[in-house]
Formats: C-alpha cells, structure tokens, sequence
C-alpha cells in the first residue's frame, strides 16, 4: 500500500531545515568557528557554556559538515574557514549574524506578512519608521549589515561586471555602493575605469576601509550622499546592485527618473538583482529571496520583463539581461 506513495524526503528535509540553519547562527554568533581548534571542554571554560551542551552544538556542526573532531579537538573545515571566520576575506559572517538577529525572529511572522502585505520590523521589534533606520540603528548593527552585502558582493560583483563588455565606459558610479565590492570588481576588470562609491555618510569609513584593500584603489573614490536626494554624481555608468528589490514600484521609478536625467547620452545603468523565471517558477533563491523582501523591506525580486517596464517607462532604452550563476544576475540598459 505504502509502495504508492510518494517520497517523504523533501518535507523531511524542509522539517529539518531551520534546526541546520540555527546550528550553524548560533555557533557563529558565539564567535566559536574564530576559536578552532579547541575542545569541547576548553571552549566551555573559557566561553562560560555548559560543556554537554556545547559538545552538541559542535557535534551538529560535525554533522553539517562545517566541522571535523579529531579525537576531543574540533576543526573548521574548509568551507567554516573561509566563509565561517570574521577574518577571512570572504568571510559571510555579517550576513549570518543579520540572518540570526533580524531575518530569524521576523520569518516567524511570515503568516502575518501574506495576510498583511507589509513588512515585520514593528510586529518583531516594536520600532516603526524606514527598514534602513533598523539596519542602521547602531554602529554594530550597521557594520554587521554593510558586511553581510560585502560577503555576497565579493562573490557575485566580479561576475557581474564581466555579463556584458563595460570597456566602452569611463566613470562608473555605484549608488548605494555600499562598501564598493562591485566598483571595486568593475576597476580591477577594466583598467580605463574610474569608479565613484556613493553612499551614506556612516558607510563611507567602512567602504574607504575595503576600498583601500584593492589593486585599484587609486581610481576609486567614496562620496557621501543619498541617491534619492541632491545631485547624482557624473558618471557615464551608474549602477545599482541590490537595491530596486527594496522598493515599490513608486519608489522604482522615481530612482530610475533620477538616473536617466542625470547620465549624458549613450550612457548607461547596470543593474544586479536576483531574476525570477518569466513564469515565476524559480530560481528557489529568488523566489526565497521574494519572500524575504516582504518580511522586510516595501519590495520584491522581479523578471526581466518587469524591470524592462519599469526602465523603459523611466527612459531607458534597450534593456538586457544575463545569469551570471552567482547570488545576483545582471541588467544593463542605455540612454539613447
């Protein structure tokens, strides 16, 4: 009878999944993948942790493969080592603390948010007001947050600036550069750019900080500002990495206005968003990533063809798209 039936083991799976993705937060929000190798036994000493208790944590991370244990010592494997430790350079702990600290508590909501249509910061936080006032509400919660987008931008912007031929531009600015992981990309791939971060004034130390760790830091220059407000620095490239999926399609289209006024003809916007199947049957990332955004933010992932509304209904002409592989894909469209 049971012979019919249809596998279990994706449900099982989805069952199991946030007790994976617990383990690994709080193994990483106590701070213990930056103290291997150690024991069990010495870590709970000095942490001040119950030693049974730790051990299963460890052991969980054994079994999720991010840990080995040889003999009563654990070790980072591979992976923990370079996305799991603050002081790897490819490091995703700041967007796995973010995870742990805000998406964590808010995806719990997510019932409310599809009956509700908004946001969860005040149902999860009790604070109202702009999402970017809670990513920014201390200096801590800042710098976690700009480092987590560092993580991914350090793996996707490369790909990004290399989907199509940039070599025509000559000034790249990156709106909401954040800490320039993708001007940075653009200058160390094309050696005629020079590249403009513009963010808010609290980033720009901590985009300077990054900046100055790459081969072309002499062609790249971080200016304070707001993209919304005062005038757009000159450019005959802007970009946007990661931030029309904030807003709504007001909030769209008043940016993407700005833009196309602001660049001469034949310049140009690059784009680096999550794409949704035209249908809106995957990527599972982006369609994740959609559900995501309404917990917490007044926007969603789109298809091409949404964007290319979008940008043509702003002015923009000749609007294409390309996968790259990577945790964002590439639009670029021009000014005719």
């Amino acid at each position: 009878m049971t012979n019919n039936l249809p596998d279990p083991a994706p449900v099982g799976r989805l069952i199991e999944a946030f007790r994976w993705s617990k383990t690994m937060f709080t193994t990483a929000s106590l701070g213990l993948y930056d103290l291997l190798p150690a024991t069990a036994g010495s870590l709970a000493r000095t942490l001040g942790l119950n030693p049974d208790a730790l051990e299963r944590l460890l052991d969980g991370n054994v079994g999720l493969q991010l840990l080995e244990k040889r003999g009563e010592a654990y070790y980072n494997q591979p992976v923990a080592d370079t996305y799991l430790r603050k002081d790897s350079p490819h490091s995703l702990i700041g967007y796995i603390l973010y995870s742990d600290r805000a998406l964590y508590p808010m995806w719990g909501h997510l019932e409310d948010a599809v009956r509700e249509g908004t946001n969860r910061w005040r149902q999860t936080f009790g604070t109202p007001g702009p999402i970017f006032d809670q990513f920014f509400s201390t200096e801590e919660n800042m710098r976690t947050f700009i480092m987590g987008m560092h993580g991914f931008g350090v793996l996707s912007s490369p790909a990004v600036v290399r989907a199509f031929d940039l070599s025509r531009f000559h000034r790249l600015v990156d709106l909401g550069g954040a800490t320039g992981h993708l001007a940075t990309a653009a200058c160390e791939a094309y050696p005629g750019l020079q590249g403009v971060v513009l963010d808010l004034e609290r980033v720009i130390p901590v985009a300077r900080e990054m900046v100055a760790q790459s081969s072309a830091k002499d062609r790249i220059t971080c200016v304070a500002g707001d993209f919304f407000h005062g005038d757009l620095p000159e450019g005959d490239l802007y970009a946007l990495g990661r931030i029309l999926h904030d807003w709504d399609e007001a909030g769209i289209e008043l940016l993407l206005r700005r833009i196309c006024a602001a660049l001469p003809k034949g310049g140009a916007l690059l784009i680096a968003e999550r794409l949704l199947n035209e249908d809106k049957s995957g990527p599972l990332n982006s369609l994740m990533q959609s559900l995501g955004m309404l917990i917490c933010t007044e926007g969603k992932e789109r298809t091409l063809e949404e964007y290319r509304t979008l940008l043509l209904n702003a002015g923009f002409s000749q609007v294409e798209g390309k996968r790259t592989g990577r945790a964002v894909d590439a639009i670029l469209c021009d000014k005719l």
